[in-house]
């Protein structure tokens, strides 16, 4: 078969189809070039999830009708004006965008310049272009793209819902929205729920448009980040690592104000987040980062979805250490734990509409003329003292102890007032009263304690006087014996004993373990479930001092005296990410004396 050059058109639907995946597509180049003139207002408008319309309206700079000429031909553009494809600063850069729409669709572009007596106008329907026009545009340029994909049908057919299309579009406005928050952006049409960002100024415009896009409860739950190595800078905002989601769809990175995806930044988030989240959770982020534009290939997806760094350790490096940094230095929980808990009581509150039915040595069904507060019971109209059965006294009540003022309440976690089923302690703060885990809480002190000593080097040992032998099936004996070497780093020696057990030798002399085979076998489990060899070295090494914490920490149900339960509050006060324990569940709650007094009515 002879070979033949392709129709100019024909060539034009093919770049579509690597740069106009989708009415999303579409919409974050025109929204970008809107951007790059400089608007800084933009409106978009969409019917049927962008098949049918897609209006994209701004108040740049607009260009004039020699320049709207070359615009909709392929291979122009203004964005380079040297031609250096190393120094990209703007967020369009391909020049293909409006002729692949237009190849594609019925593209109307209608735009004025400043200065121009009057506006100008083009037509491009499914490749064939019109003659520009004059038109009563006002400064600025507005995009119409309509029947999109109707001359490529095959690309129509696989389309989603245009519920699914519209929800695209909304989340692809948000992120540029994120980026540029000095920019007012408008979001309408069918199938979605609109918004209006008004633009957002001053030194907290970054937090106040990412409150609007993503909501009140980010602003509470966020943590400034701020570092910066070798001319590469990295800022935004890291969620607390007990506000976690199921999925990342809420992990959101912009380079030099484009957002893009990249599996270096993924990863690197899942590292700084290991010792606080529960398996299979992600943690909510939104960073920027920053560099000069030649530290970074823009040019490596047709449709500017992704980027290549030039030094990617590093900025992996900067990333993890940044975060860390972050998380480290936090020792609050979440507010969502308080919200969830005074909304946990307020459901059980009105659960039968009266509280009292669910108090102990009351029965549901509740008689005027048997109650202690009848006045008829009682002499005039004195009142009746109330009956309190089944009543439980706190498994240890600290009131004895303690002075009369409450000067230790002014701790970040108050004074110990009381410890409740041998589990939780209850501490009272200057504005409100918290509530410990006690279990989770020692298992974070005791995890950081292990990672501080292996980091130094220092980690004492404990010759045991007779060696512990635990009898395991062969597999997990293996396992054991090829991680020894790893767990000699913590302090615990094992050897093998036999075909089908080992000896644990020695034992970090910072755990106080009572039951060393059932560590063994969880340690044994734990290498199973890693894939050993297949698992990171880092991370293996983690999960030994999770599971070796998690031996040592005080459990629940042992009762503590008034001082240990005061040590752990001081402790948990200076020992990093003390909001949450290494398995990412929260070892606090607080209530707000204000919250207690609502649930009472008093309020």
């Amino acid at each position: 078969m002879a070979v033949r050059r392709l129709d100019p058109i024909l060539i034009d639907r093919i770049a579509a189809g690597e740069v106009v995946e989708r009415p999303a597509s579409a919409v974050k180049e025109l929204v970008e070039n809107a951007l790059d003139a400089g608007a800084s207002r933009v409106e978009i408008a969409i019917e049927a999830g962008g098949r049918r319309l897609i209006r994209v309206a701004d108040n740049g700079a607009g260009m004039s009708g020699e320049d709207l000429e070359l615009a909709v031909e392929r291979h122009a553009t203004s964005k380079l004006p040297d031609g250096d494809l190393l120094a990209i600063a703007t967020l369009g850069f391909r020049g293909e965008a409006l002729p692949s729409i237009g190849s594609v669709a019925l593209l109307d572009i209608a735009t004025r310049c400043e200065g121009a007596s009057h506006g100008v106008s083009i037509k491009i329907d499914q490749g064939l272009k019109h003659k520009v026009m004059p038109s009563p545009q006002p400064r600025g340029t507005k995009v119409e793209v309509r029947d999109l994909f109707a001359a490529t049908p095959a690309r129509l057919k696989f389309l989603k819902s245009d519920r699914a299309e519209a929800r695209a579009i909304g989340d692809c406005v948000q992120r540029l929205a994120m980026a540029h928050p000095d920019v007012r952006f408008a979001l309408s049409g069918q199938d979605l729920s609109g918004f209006d960002y008004p633009a957002c100024v001053g030194d907290a415009a970054l937090l106040q448009r990412l409150t609007q896009v993503l909501g009140t409860d980010f602003r509470a739950n966020a943590l400034a980040v701020d570092a910066r190595r070798e001319g590469i800078g990295l800022a935004g905002f890291a969620g607390l690592p007990t506000w976690h989601r199921a999925n990342a769809s809420a992990q959101y990175l912009f380079v030099n104000g484009r957002p893009v995806r990249d599996k270096l930044f993924a990863g690197a988030v899942r590292a700084a987040y290991q010792d606080y989240l529960p398996q299979g959770r992600y943690p909510a982020l939104v960073l920027f980062v920053a560099c000069d534009p030649s530290e970074v290939d823009v040019n490596v997806h047709p449709a500017k979805a992704e980027v290549r760094f030039r030094d990617s350790g590093l900025v992996r490096g900067l990333v993890i250490g940044a975060l860390k940094q972050v998380l480290e230095a936090t020792r609050r929980a979440t507010p969502n734990n308080a919200a969830a808990a005074l909304d946990i009581l307020a459901r059980r509150q009105a659960g039968n509409g009266a509280f009292a039915q669910h108090w102990p040595g009351q029965s549901r069904g509740w008689d005027a003329a048997t109650s202690p507060a009848n006045p008829g019971r009682a002499e005039g109209m004195a009142e009746a003292s109330a009956v309190f059965e089944n009543f439980a006294m706190p498994s240890a009540d600290v009131r004895a102890q303690m002075q009369t003022d409450i000067g230790d309440a002014a701790a970040p976690l108050g004074v110990a007032r009381a410890q409740i089923h041998e589990t939780y302690i209850i501490a009272q703060t200057q504005d409100g009263l918290v509530i410990v885990d006690q279990h989770a809480a020692h298992e974070r002190i005791v995890y950081e304690r292990l990672k501080d000593a292996r980091t130094r080097q220092r980690v004492d040992r404990q010759m045991l006087l007779v060696p512990a032998i635990v009898e395991l099936d062969e597999a997990s004996v293996a396992r054991l014996l090829d991680a020894a070497p790893l767990l000699a780093e913590f302090g615990l020696v094992v050897e093998g004993f036999g075909p089908g057990a080992v000896a644990v030798r020695e034992q970090p002399s910072l755990l106080k373990l009572s039951d060393m085979g059932r560590l063994i076998r969880d340690l044994a489990d734990g290498l199973a479930e890693d894939g050993s060899a297949s698992q990171p070295l880092e991370r293996r090494l983690e999960n030994m001092l999770a599971t070796l914490a998690c031996h040592h920490s005080v459990r629940a149900g042992r009762r503590l005296t008034p001082d240990e339960m005061n040590a752990l509050l001081r402790e948990m006060e200076t020992t990093p990410g003390a909001g949450q324990c290494n398995h990412g569940r929260p070892t606090y709650v607080e209530l707000k004396l204000a919250d207690v007094e609502r649930l009472f009515g008093r309020k």
